[in-house]
This record gives structure tokens, C-alpha cells and sequence, in this order.
């Protein structure tokens, strides 16, 4: 009694409301930093003109549209705060054309390296999580490509966004999995050692729990799915 209730209605007084959307906004913009500065360090790092360097490069492509492209939807932050949401939809669109286009690119590189080389395909885990993510990423864009005709299809668009931002968020997962796995290779252990490699994997952590955060208050907890 007494206090002044939050727009959320989460029964936080005013200034505790701001302070937990100024630590949000934070996270977020830190989420950027962290993308966009892992992918500019380990290209770096990778020694650019080796056999190595374009599927690391693509990889980490990759992961930084997959990160812009969902964060580009949220309210604290995002460069893109000013665009209005059919024209952040069509952006969405375009940096995940470039993350799928990435992906096949270092995927391509792979294949070419290990025939050139002789060397057996999917023989790691690390080969096999690129793979799983790729397929994963294919159908999450079919199901992206649903929502532009949910009467043609006779679908709920409610429920249809809600299995695209499921889906989304499993896909950003698998790929931050294989990111960290990439990390745990004889090269990169060569191109980083002692305490920094210890850093490295921990990284791409902060950005997956801010999309995860993203994702689950927009969708999985907040929105009612009607049938």
C-alpha cells in the first residue's frame, strides 16, 4: 500500500521499475559490444590467409547477424529503435538472408578443405553442430516464410509466430553451442593460449541469455495463444 505500481504491473515502485529498464537496456547494448567485438577479435586472432580463416570468419558472421537480427525487435537499445515494425520485419529478413548465406559459405569452405585435404567429413563435433544448426536454421526460415501467408495456409498467426520465435531461439542456441565448440579446435588453441582461451568461451554466453531473455518475455510467458 502505498506504492506507486509499474506500468508492468509487477507491483515495483517507479524507481525500481527504471532502474530494471536502464539494466536491461545495458545488457542489451552490451550484447552488441560482445557480438560485434568477438567476431572483429577472433577473425583477427585467426590468422587471416590460412585455410582456417574463411570458415572462422564466415562462422562468426554468421553468429553476429543471427544476434542483430533478433535484437533489432528489442525496445532497449537497438540501433534500429526508430524503424517501425514492418520495417524492422523487412530488415529481420535481410540480415538472416546474410546469416543463411554465411553459414552456406563456411559450409562450402569446409567441404573444399576436406576434400582438397582428404580428410573425413563430419568427424567432429564441432562438423556436426554446424550441420544440425544449418538444418535447423533452414526450417526456421521456412516457418519464417509461413507468417507472410498464414490465411493462404490456414494457420494461427499467434501460434505460428510463437513456433517461429521457439524455433529462433533453439537455432541462436545451436549456434552459440557450435561457436564455443570451434573454440576447443587444435587452431584456435594454437592462435590463443593461457588465461585469455579461458575468456573466450564465455563470451557468446552474454549475448544467449540476452536473446533468451528477449524471446521468453515476448513470447513463451507473455503471450496468450489462442486457438
Amino acid at each position: 500500500p502505498g506504492r506507486e505500481m509499474s506500468p508492468v504491473g509487477e507491483g515495483l515502485g517507479m524507481s525500481e521499475f527504471w532502474l530494471h529498464v536502464w539494466m536491461r537496456r545495458v545488457a542489451v547494448i552490451a550484447a552488441h559490444v560482445i557480438a560485434f567485438g568477438l567476431t572483429v577479435l577472433i577473425s583477427l586472432l585467426s590468422r587471416p590467409g590460412t585455410s582456417e580463416y574463411p570458415k572462422c570468419l564466415s562462422l562468426l558472421i554468421y553468429l553476429l547477424c543471427l544476434t542483430e537480427g533478433i535484437l533489432l525487435f528489442s525496445p532497449e537499445g537497438t540501433p534500429f529503435c526508430f524503424k517501425a515494425r514492418r520495417g524492422k520485419v523487412r530488415l529481420h529478413w535481410f540480415i538472416q538472408a546474410l546469416a543463411l548465406l554465411a553459414a552456406a559459405t563456411g559450409m562450402g569452405f569446409m567441404v573444399a578443405s576436406k576434400n582438397v585435404s582428404e580428410r573425413p567429413h563430419l568427424a567432429t563435433w564441432h562438423s556436426l553442430l554446424g550441420v544440425g544448426t544449418l538444418a535447423a536454421n533452414v526450417l526456421q526460415a521456412a516457418c519464417g516464410i509461413c507468417l507472410l501467408f498464414p490465411k493462404l495456409l490456414k494457420l494461427s498467426p499467434p501460434r505460428l509466430k510463437l513456433y517461429h520465435a521457439t524455433c529462433g531461439l533453439v537455432v541462436y542456441l545451436l549456434a552459440i553451442v557450435t561457436v564455443v565448440s570451434a573454440m576447443f579446435s587444435d587452431w584456435f588453441q594454437a592462435a590463443v593460449k593461457g588465461v585469455m582461451w579461458y575468456a573466450f568461451p564465455l563470451l557468446p554466453m552474454f549475448p544467449a541469455l540476452v536473446v533468451m531473455n528477449q524471446i521468453t518475455n515476448a513470447y513463451l510467458l507473455c503471450k496468450k495463444i489462442t486457438t
